[in-house]
């Protein structure tokens, strides 16, 4: 579904990619890790098609970027970024958040089908904020804010979802709510995940692969458990490290 090859990223004569081929298939659920700088973000931005390579292919959900229109192959991916989150209306009511995913928009200038609306309210009650359907967003907390956006890219039903540290700046509750209802979305074969983070214990058991960059090179691709190594995460992140594994989840602690 996503198929990146030789990819190089040059941004005014800084390498952020260098010769990263990187191959996520269906039925599969990938995690990005990698020290802050490394290229995560400028990753998941070449599969969403907001940044081109310097050199290299990108191909995703079948469409070889470059030979097709974005904006087409983007209507079949739901993102989620913290400058999408800084975007969005505060004083809009939550619903209509929402429903603004069916479409792309960020706010609504004219009449709303119903049948959105309905669409919209049963997404929230999926993630269980079907309550505050009539509140602005502005008085939702944090957590309940960033499950407001998970709503909203799915009101697609997007192929691929593409999370970028979705769970950043959220509590311990709030965050394990949270991971609670990414790891509901696994249930759907036709849909993949990718989600980036820093923190390696938000790997939950729907995840089953992950990809570790260092300084822009992909030190590492496959099934979680042999990406996961005190060796190579040692590597990635410059210090001795020690990993344990624990209902499906694994817990790093520096040595």
């Amino acid at each position: 579904m996503i198929r990146m090859e030789h990819i190089r990223f040059v941004r005014e004569q800084r390498i952020i990619l260098d010769d990263v081929n990187l191959h996520m298939e269906q039925g599969q659920h990938w995690v990005v890790l990698g020290r802050n700088g490394s290229g995560k973000t400028t990753l998941l931005e070449l599969a969403t098609g907001y940044q081109f390579p310097s050199s290299g292919g990108v191909e995703v959900l079948g469409n070889r970027y470059g030979q097709v229109d974005i904006r087409e192959v983007r209507k079949r991916i739901g993102y989620i970024s913290q400058s999408l989150i800084e975007r969005l209306a505060l004083k809009d009511p939550v619903w209509e958040v929402v429903a603004t995913g069916e479409y792309g928009f960020l706010r609504f200038y004219q009449t709303i089908d119903p049948e959105v609306i309905a669409k919209a309210e049963e997404l929230l009650r999926t993630v269980g904020l079907y309550h505050l359907k009539d509140q602005p967003l502005g008085t939702l907390s944090q957590g309940e804010r960033k499950k407001i956006v998970l709503a909203r890219a799915l009101m697609s039903d997007p192929e691929l979802l593409i999370m970028d540290e979705l769970c950043s700046g959220l509590d311990l509750y709030e965050r394990e709510k949270l991971l609670q209802d990414i790891g509901g979305l696994g249930a759907s074969p036709a849909r993949m995940m990718v989600y980036v983070t820093h923190h390696m214990e938000e790997i939950v058991p729907v995840f089953t692969h992950v990809a570790l960059i260092e300084a822009g090179k992909l030190l590492a691709a496959g099934p979680k458990e042999a990406v996961l190594t005190p060796q190579l995460l040692s590597q990635a992140y410059g210090l001795r490290v020690e990993i344990e594994w624990s209902h499906g989840r694994p817990w790093v602690r520096a040595v």
